[in-house]
C-alpha cells in the first residue's frame, strides 16, 4: 500500500507533507515521556507487519494494522506510524520518499480515528473490547484502502484501474486485520490489560 515516486500530482505530494508535518507535531506534543517504550513496540510491529509484500497484479497487499497501533497508541499513534513509514521507504524502498506525506496521511489518519474509537466505545467487558478492536482493526485498513484508491485516482485516468484493483485486493486484507487486532486485544485483556487503556485527548497532556 505504499505509493511510489512519480505517481502523485507535485499539489498532492507537496499537500500531504504539509499536512502531514501539522499532524506529526500534533502527535508529538501529545506523547508523554513514559510511553516512548510503548511506542517503540508498536512502531517495530508496524515496520515489521508491512514487510511482507503479496504481489496482486500490479500492485501488492500486506498487513496494515493501522487500527491496532490506534487503539494501542491513540494520538501517538500517528507518530508512531511516521517513523516506521521512513525507516521502510529509506531502508528497502517502499513507498518514494516525495509520496511519504500522502502515505503517512493514507494510513496514519484511519489510525487515528481508530483510536479515538477504541478509546470512547471499548467499555469495560472483555467481548466488547475483543468485538470493537476488530472494528478497528478492519474499519481502519478499509478507510486506509479506500485513501490509496482516492490518490491513486488524483493521479490521472492512468491509475485509474490500479485504483479498483487496490481497493478489490484489500477486501481479504480487511478481514484478516480484523481477525488479528481481534486475537492481539484478547490476549492483551488477559496479560496486559493497562496497554488497552491510552487515553485519547486533543488537549497536550500535563
Amino acid at each position: 500500500m505504499h505509493i511510489s515516486d512519480g505517481v502523485l500530482p507535485t499539489a498532492v505530494s507537496v499537500g500531504g507533507y504539509l499536512i502531514s508535518g501539522l499532524l506529526v507535531a500534533w502527535s508529538v506534543r501529545r506523547t508523554r515521556g513514559d510511553d516512548l517504550p510503548k511506542i517503540a513496540v508498536v512502531s517495530a510491529a508496524f515496520f515489521v507487519a508491512s514487510l511482507i509484500h503479496v504481489p496482486f497484479g500490479p500492485t501488492s497487499v500486506h498487513l496494515l494494522i493501522p487500527g491496532l497501533v490506534g487503539a494501542l497508541l491513540g494520538p501517538s499513534a500517528f507518530l508512531a506510524i511516521g517513523l516506521g513509514l521512513v525507516l521502510q521507504c529509506l531502508l528497502f524502498q517502499f513507498g518514494g520518499l516525495t509520496a511519504i506525506g500522502a502515505n503517512l496521511l493514507m494510513m496514519g489518519l484511519p489510525a487515528l480515528l481508530a483510536g479515538w474509537v477504541f478509546y470512547h466505545f471499548k467499555g469495560r467487558k472483555r467481548r466488547q473490547r475483543i468485538l470493537v478492536g476488530a472494528l478497528c482493526g478492519g474499519g481502519a485498513t478499509a478507510l486506509s484502502a479506500v485513501l490509496l484508491a482516492l490518490l491513486l485516482v488524483s493521479g490521472g485516468e492512468d491509475f485509474w484501474g490500479v485504483a479498483k484493483l487496490a481497493l478489490a485486493a484489500h477486501v481479504p486484507v480487511v478481514l484478516i486485520e480484523a481477525a488479528v487486532s481481534a486475537m492481539i486485544v484478547s490476549f492483551l485483556i488477559k496479560v496486559k490489560p493497562e496497554m488497552l487503556d491510552t487515553p485519547f485527548a486533543f488537549k497536550k497532556p500535563t
